[in-house]
């Protein structure tokens, strides 16, 4: 991973530009409700460390229905949508539903941030590296926020660049 203290502030600020402007342009994709293509094998492979430090593999999910939200804290979009992901996550769990946040950005903000907002789903740290998972998930514009539904036979069900639709991500859970 990329230690962020590494890169000139100026670049850190003009790449966070970059992604959300590209969420919030005409790169901002809709949703795609995808005809059963299976999960990259990079997530199963991946483990990440939570905002404590705490690693996970990702395979503990496998068979499980994941919503993956790709993410960052200086992404406004990013953080705007965080509530209402929390709020489905919530009314999902009898479904057995699981959220996750891959964060794409460093350990420190990501803690810092969840010490001021509470999330209701587990979160993990990628750093920079995350946008290559979300690019085989099809995030070819590099942009967030990238939410995608995976179904408990690792089928990828619904992606999406830029803020989710809360009702078109509900239709894609309950199709399931």
């Amino acid at each position: 991973m990329t230690n962020l203290r590494l890169i000139p502030s100026r670049w850190r600020r003009a790449f966070s530009l970059a992604f959300c402007i590209t969420a919030l342009t005409g790169a901002v994709a809709a949703p795609r409700q995808a005809s059963a293509e299976p999960v990259p094998q990079a997530l199963w492979n991946t483990t990440l460390p939570d905002a404590d430090g705490h690693p996970l593999s990702l395979s503990h999910y496998r068979g499980h229905p994941l919503v993956i939200n790709f993410w960052a804290s200086w992404c406004g979009p990013c953080v705007e949508e965080m509530p209402e992901l929390s709020r489905l996550q919530a009314e999902n769990t009898r479904k057995s539903v699981q959220f996750i946040g891959i964060g794409i950005d460093s350990a420190s903000n990501i803690d810092a941030f969840l010490k001021r907002v509470k999330v209701a789903y587990p979160v993990y740290v990628a750093g920079f590296g995350g946008a290559d998972l979300a690019r085989a998930f099809g995030d070819t514009a590099g942009g967030l926020p990238f939410t995608v539904v995976v179904d408990s036979h690792g089928q990828v069900r619904y992606s999406r660049l830029g803020p989710v639709e809360p009702q078109a991500l509900q239709r894609a859970l309950d199709a399931m």
